[in-house]
């Protein structure tokens, strides 16, 4: 899940990233409302967490009018250390979905998240994945095929994530780099290669029907069923 964290005090910026970044998200970082904007206007996000006051031209509260009155129905969490009601009110009139103080908890942040994905109604959706007899828990990072539990790195863990949540579809490498390892380039290394192949090794391994499939030339694609584009499976990587 894509978050994008538009605040411009680097230690806070820093906290609320690694937290998220460990609960399974995979957050970007923008530190001016201009550069907020813009990254919000020309990425896909699952969520945005806007600091209220922020350097520049464009404060938070613009940040999430503009977005608003181009109808983007984004999520959106003001974090502020205006506690004033009549801020928290101006917050959520402005568009905002939630509004939390200064300084909180990261455990706060997340049990909010998880609030607002189940108010809007797509709570089970963006927080239980299922493929065949595959599952995934984001909230609990848990993850099942048929009766057997699977224990996954951090990475291994989003990888899962992104494909399972583009089921049936061909999933690019430019794709993975974006959405999982957050590389905005090609680093020209088999970093996909591997984490595809470890994580075939725990997902289809032990069983007789494989749900990871390599589309020749393209990338992957996850499915309960094999494509008539999919390439054999190769064989996992030594050590791995």
């Amino acid at each position: 899940m894509r978050c994008l964290v538009i605040e411009d005090e680097v230690e806070t910026s820093r906290y609320i990233c690694n937290g998220l970044r460990e609960a399974g998200y995979a957050p970007s970082a923008a530190f001016t409302g201009d550069d907020g904007l813009e990254q919000a206007l020309g990425g896909r996000w699952e969520l945005i967490i806007v600091d209220r006051m922020l350097p520049g031209a464009i404060n938070g509260l613009a940040v999430i009018r503009r977005l608003r009155e181009l109808g983007h129905t984004t999520p959106l969490i003001v974090v502020s250390a205006m506690t004033a009601t009549e801020e928290r009110v101006r917050g959520l009139q402005g568009g905002a979905d939630d509004y939390l103080s200064k300084p909180f908890a990261m455990t706060e942040l997340l049990a909010r998240i998880e609030a607002l994905w189940r108010r809007s109604g797509i709570g089970r959706h963006a927080l239980h994945l299922q493929v065949a007899d595959l599952t995934l828990d984001v909230g609990t990072m848990r993850v099942t095929r048929g009766e057997k539990a699977i224990t996954l790195q951090l990475r291994e863990f989003r990888l899962l994530e992104f494909l399972m949540r583009h089921e049936g579809q061909v999933v690019t490498r430019t794709m993975l780099l974006e959405g999982v390892w957050d590389y905005q380039f090609d680093p020209q290394t088999n970093v996909i290669d591997v984490q595809i192949s470890r994580l075939r090794t725990k997902i289809d391994k032990d069983f007789a029907r494989p749900l990871i499939h390599t589309v020749r030339g393209i990338g992957y694609r996850l499915a309960a069923l094999p494509p008539a584009d999919a390439a054999p499976a190769a064989a996992p990587l030594p050590g791995a």
